[in-house]
Protein backbone atom coordinates (compact mmCIF):
# COMPACT_ATOMS: atom_id res chain seq x y z
CA UNK A 1 0.00 0.00 0.00
CA UNK A 2 1.05 3.57 -0.61
CA UNK A 3 1.89 5.83 2.28
CA UNK A 4 -0.52 8.71 2.67
CA UNK A 5 0.18 11.82 4.70
CA UNK A 6 -2.91 13.35 6.23
CA UNK A 7 -2.44 17.05 6.85
CA UNK A 8 -4.89 19.11 8.88
CA UNK A 9 -6.45 22.10 7.18
CA UNK A 10 -5.32 25.64 7.94
CA UNK A 11 -8.87 26.79 8.66
CA UNK A 12 -9.63 28.89 11.69
CA UNK A 13 -11.48 26.60 14.04
CA UNK A 14 -13.98 27.62 16.71
CA UNK A 15 -12.04 26.61 19.82
CA UNK A 16 -11.51 27.74 23.39
CA UNK A 17 -8.71 30.30 23.36
CA UNK A 18 -9.38 31.57 19.81
CA UNK A 19 -9.30 35.38 19.64
CA UNK A 20 -12.30 36.84 17.83
CA UNK A 21 -13.15 40.23 16.35
CA UNK A 22 -16.63 41.70 16.78
CA UNK A 23 -17.98 42.77 13.40
CA UNK A 24 -21.16 44.55 14.53
CA UNK A 25 -23.06 45.65 17.58
CA UNK A 26 -21.92 47.78 20.51
CA UNK A 27 -18.49 46.09 20.64
CA UNK A 28 -17.73 46.34 16.90
CA UNK A 29 -14.02 46.42 16.11
CA UNK A 30 -12.91 45.03 19.50
CA UNK A 31 -11.20 41.77 20.42
CA UNK A 32 -12.24 39.00 22.80
CA UNK A 33 -11.34 35.36 23.41
CA UNK A 34 -13.66 32.37 23.29
CA UNK A 35 -13.82 30.91 26.80
CA UNK A 36 -16.62 28.36 26.30
CA UNK A 37 -18.57 26.89 23.38
CA UNK A 38 -22.29 26.91 24.22
CA UNK A 39 -23.62 25.20 21.08
CA UNK A 40 -22.97 25.13 17.33
CA UNK A 41 -24.12 28.75 16.92
CA UNK A 42 -23.11 30.52 20.15
CA UNK A 43 -19.99 30.97 22.25
CA UNK A 44 -19.11 32.63 25.55
CA UNK A 45 -16.53 35.39 25.06
CA UNK A 46 -14.50 37.63 27.35
CA UNK A 47 -12.17 40.44 26.32
CA UNK A 48 -9.60 41.58 28.90
CA UNK A 49 -7.83 43.96 26.49
CA UNK A 50 -5.93 46.86 28.07
CA UNK A 51 -5.19 48.71 24.82
CA UNK A 52 -6.74 52.19 24.53
CA UNK A 53 -8.44 51.44 21.17
CA UNK A 54 -9.55 47.95 22.21
CA UNK A 55 -11.59 48.52 25.36
CA UNK A 56 -12.40 45.47 27.52
CA UNK A 57 -15.48 43.41 26.73
CA UNK A 58 -17.62 41.93 29.53
CA UNK A 59 -18.19 38.16 29.52
CA UNK A 60 -21.30 37.31 27.56
CA UNK A 61 -22.76 34.86 25.04
CA UNK A 62 -22.68 35.85 21.38
CA UNK A 63 -23.71 34.31 18.08
CA UNK A 64 -20.92 33.16 15.77
CA UNK A 65 -22.59 35.23 13.05
CA UNK A 66 -21.60 38.42 14.90
CA UNK A 67 -17.87 37.67 15.26
CA UNK A 68 -14.94 36.91 12.99
CA UNK A 69 -12.33 34.33 13.96
CA UNK A 70 -8.77 35.69 13.89
CA UNK A 71 -5.59 33.64 13.41
CA UNK A 72 -4.49 34.49 16.99
CA UNK A 73 -4.88 31.71 19.58
CA UNK A 74 -4.28 31.54 23.34
CA UNK A 75 -2.93 27.98 23.55
CA UNK A 76 -3.84 25.54 26.33
CA UNK A 77 -6.57 27.78 27.74
CA UNK A 78 -8.92 25.70 29.94
CA UNK A 79 -12.67 25.80 29.33
CA UNK A 80 -14.63 28.44 31.28
CA UNK A 81 -11.43 30.06 32.54
CA UNK A 82 -11.88 32.98 34.93
CA UNK A 83 -11.21 36.60 34.09
CA UNK A 84 -7.88 36.79 35.97
CA UNK A 85 -6.15 33.82 34.32
CA UNK A 86 -7.53 34.93 30.95
CA UNK A 87 -6.05 38.42 31.42
CA UNK A 88 -2.67 36.86 32.35
CA UNK A 89 -2.71 34.66 29.25
CA UNK A 90 -3.76 37.68 27.14
CA UNK A 91 -0.72 39.62 28.38
CA UNK A 92 1.63 36.60 28.19
CA UNK A 93 0.85 35.94 24.51
CA UNK A 94 0.76 39.72 23.71
CA UNK A 95 -2.56 39.55 21.90
CA UNK A 96 -3.00 43.33 21.64
CA UNK A 97 0.49 43.79 20.16
CA UNK A 98 0.05 40.91 17.70
CA UNK A 99 -3.27 42.37 16.60
CA UNK A 100 -1.90 45.90 16.14
CA UNK A 101 1.04 44.55 14.07
CA UNK A 102 -1.24 42.52 11.79
CA UNK A 103 -2.03 43.79 8.30
CA UNK A 104 -5.72 43.19 9.06
CA UNK A 105 -5.70 45.74 11.89
CA UNK A 106 -3.68 48.22 9.84
CA UNK A 107 -6.16 48.00 6.95
CA UNK A 108 -9.10 48.49 9.34
CA UNK A 109 -7.40 51.54 10.87
CA UNK A 110 -6.67 53.04 7.46
CA UNK A 111 -10.27 52.44 6.36
CA UNK A 112 -11.56 54.22 9.48
CA UNK A 113 -9.17 57.10 8.89
CA UNK A 114 -10.37 57.47 5.29
CA UNK A 115 -14.01 57.37 6.37
CA UNK A 116 -13.36 60.34 8.63
CA UNK A 117 -11.94 62.58 5.88
CA UNK A 118 -13.80 65.68 4.79
CA UNK A 119 -14.53 66.42 1.13
CA UNK A 120 -11.55 68.79 0.86
CA UNK A 121 -9.21 66.26 2.50
CA UNK A 122 -10.34 63.59 -0.01
CA UNK A 123 -9.63 66.10 -2.79
CA UNK A 124 -6.11 66.71 -1.44
CA UNK A 125 -5.46 62.95 -1.31
CA UNK A 126 -6.59 62.66 -4.93
CA UNK A 127 -4.23 65.47 -6.03
CA UNK A 128 -1.28 63.91 -4.16
CA UNK A 129 -1.97 60.55 -5.82
CA UNK A 130 -2.06 62.25 -9.22
CA UNK A 131 1.28 63.97 -8.56
CA UNK A 132 2.89 60.70 -7.48
CA UNK A 133 1.52 58.89 -10.53
CA UNK A 134 2.88 61.65 -12.82
CA UNK A 135 6.37 61.35 -11.28
CA UNK A 136 6.36 57.58 -11.71
CA UNK A 137 5.27 57.85 -15.34
CA UNK A 138 7.91 60.50 -15.99
CA UNK A 139 10.64 58.23 -14.56
CA UNK A 140 9.39 55.28 -16.66
CA UNK A 141 9.38 57.42 -19.80
CA UNK A 142 12.96 58.49 -19.08
CA UNK A 143 14.06 54.86 -18.66
CA UNK A 144 12.24 53.81 -21.85
CA UNK A 145 13.80 56.68 -23.80
CA UNK A 146 17.31 55.83 -22.61
CA UNK A 147 16.77 52.12 -23.44
CA UNK A 148 15.42 52.99 -26.88
CA UNK A 149 18.34 55.32 -27.75
CA UNK A 150 21.05 52.82 -26.76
Amino acid sequence: MAEIDVVASKWRMVEVGRVVLFNNGPHAGRLAAIVEIIDHKRVLVDGPSSHEKLAPIPRHAISLANIILTPIILPNLPRAVGNGPLAKAWKKYEVDEKWMESSWAKKREQREKRRGLSDFERFKVMRLKKQARFEVRKAHAKVRASAKSS
